[in-house]
């Protein structure tokens, strides 16, 4: 994956091997939906940044979350996102079996609009 050195760094060295392979899908699908934003560490997490921050990763011991910075302006026809903040949403993921390509997309194209 051809993307930030830092980002590459934090994946690396700060997730587990499933995480990684978790965040590498993630990577992909905001390329390949919003070849626009750029990969950045914010908060020191993995991030997407347009205008402002639209999508961070987070990690903890048994999940990846990827939460939308407006996540609670989104339509969410997909039931995937979690929160209940005044502005962001997430979705968990403890698997790449597991993640919902399609549903992301989505939610990737509402942040890009939202941030536009």
């Amino acid at each position: 994956m051809s993307g930030n050195p830092d980002v590459d760094a934090f994946i690396a060295t700060r997730l587990l091997p499933e995480q990684q392979e978790i965040a590498g899908v993630l990577r992909e699908l905001v390329a390949e939906q919003a070849p626009e934003l750029q990969e950045v560490i914010s908060s020191g997490s993995p991030a997407w940044k347009g205008r402002t921050v639209v999508a961070i990763i987070s990690h903890s011991k048994t999940h990846l979350t990827f939460a939308f910075s407006r996540g609670a302006d989104f339509e969410d026809p997909h039931g995937l996102l979690e929160g209940v903040g005044k502005k962001t949403r997430h979705v968990k993921i403890k698997k790449v079996a597991a993640i919902d390509r399609d549903a992301l997309r989505d939610y990737v194209a509402q942040a890009v609009r939202l941030d536009g």
